[in-house]
Parts: C-alpha cells; sequence; structure tokens
C-alpha cells in the first residue's frame, strides 16, 4: 500500500474538486426531479460528502480539512476567471460558444458565495462528525461513518445555500421545495456510496489524524 497510497489520494483528492466545481456549475440552472425543483449542481454535489469520507480515511482529518479549503479556492478562482473571461471582446461570427459566453457561465455571485460558504462549512461539520464517529467504534460500523456525518452535514449544507441563494428571489414555497427535494436526493446517494468506504484502506489513527478508539474496544 506504500506506493499506492499516494496515487489514492491524488485520485480521490481530484475527484473531490472536480466534483465540487462541477456542482457550482451545474447550480446555476433550476430543473425538476420527479416535479420538484432542484438545482442541477444537487446530481453531482452528493458525493462529495463521501469522496471527502474516503480523503480523511486514507489521509486522515488535516488532509481533509486543507482538500476542503483548496476545493472553496479552486471554485472562487473558477467564478473569477469566468467573470473576467465574460468581460472581454468576443470575436462575432465564431458561434454561439462565445456570444453567448456571459449568458451560461458568467457567475451569478450570490450563489457562487451560496456555493462556497454551504461547502466550507458543511465539509468541516462532515469533518468532525467523520472523526467522532471513528474515535468511538475505530474499524468497526465503518458504514456508520459515512451515513452519520452525511446525515448531519448534508441538511446543514442545503439549509446554508438555499437561504443564501435563493431566500428573497424564489417564493418561500418554491425554496422549501428545492431544500427538499435537495436533502432527499442527497440523502439516496448517501446511501448509494456507502459501500465506497469498504473499498480504501485506512492508513491507522495514529498517521490519520485522529484519536485511537477508546481503551477495552476491539478492532475485527
Amino acid at each position: 500500500m506504500r506506493t499506492r497510497t499516494p496515487v489514492l489520494i491524488a485520485l480521490l483528492a481530484s475527484a473531490y474538486v472536480a466534483a465540487q466545481m462541477l456542482a457550482d456549475i451545474s447550480s446555476l440552472k433550476i430543473t425538476e426531479v420527479a416535479g420538484f425543483s432542484m438545482d442541477a449542481g444537487t446530481l453531482v454535489y452528493p458525493f462529495t460528502f463521501t469522496l471527502r469520507d474516503l480523503v480523511h480515511k486514507v489521509a486522515g482529518k488535516q488532509v481533509a480539512r486543507a482538500l476542503i479549503v483548496a476545493a472553496a479556492v479552486a471554485n472562487l478562482f473558477m467564478a473569477g476567471l469566468f467573470w473576467v473571461v465574460d468581460k472581454l471582446p468576443a470575436v462575432g461570427g465564431v458561434g454561439p460558444q462565445t456570444e453567448q459566453f456571459g449568458a451560461v457561465l458568467a457567475p451569478v455571485w450570490r450563489i457562487v458565495f451560496a456555493s462556497i460558504i454551504a461547502e466550507v462549512v458543511s465539509e468541516l461539520i462532515d469533518t468532525e462528525a467523520y472523526s467522532a464517529w471513528a474515535r468511538r467504534f475505530g474499524e468497526r460500523r465503518q458504514w456508520g461513518r459515512v451515513l452519520v456525518s452525511n446525515a448531519i452535514a448534508i441538511p446543514v449544507d442545503t439549509v446554508i445555500f438555499v437561504l443564501i441563494a435563493f431566500a428573497g428571489v424564489v417564493s418561500s414555497g418554491g425554496v422549501w421545495e428545492i431544500f427538499t427535494t435537495n436533502v432527499a436526493v442527497k440523502g439516496v446517494v448517501t446511501v448509494v456510496s456507502i459501500p465506497w468506504i469498504y473499498m480504501v484502506r485506512s492508513r491507522g489513527a495514529d498517521q490519520a489524524g485522529d484519536q485511537p478508539p477508546a481503551s477495552g474496544e476491539t478492532r475485527p
């Protein structure tokens, strides 16, 4: 595992940042699932919670925290870059991808800040919930690391994002519908992604930055 661990961390971290960025771009569109409104970023974003859990398991709490901040910075840089590109003069006749770039990708700063604030706060909460479960149970009941940490972080993430992004712009009924749909979809993704936690091997509590289980607890 020594030679494979850095590669695994790199792959997981890349997937996490990519999912965060794709979710932020997709969140610009409000869509419907089974007749209920939600931002399209919800199709991708829920996977970031479990990807964060995997990074935490493989690399430890400090790396997971650093990754959360790095993803937020990358998303902010992406929004700034899109803003700059939108301000640059377009060459006519090239195609709609040039002429309508700003209409699609120019940042809606309220949504950008809503996404980044919600991501950082909820993912840091996810980190602490994951750590608490890992300290309590060690290598046992690893499904709980994903289920419990996500169950705590997902509602926090959703309420922060929905209120900052849509309160006062969308009707209260619409805000509530977006909230409930987002939480439901994220919950389904959490359950589907639980087996992922068993696909990677922990580096161990001493290296991962978490405390070992309480005295008397056994590991399988």
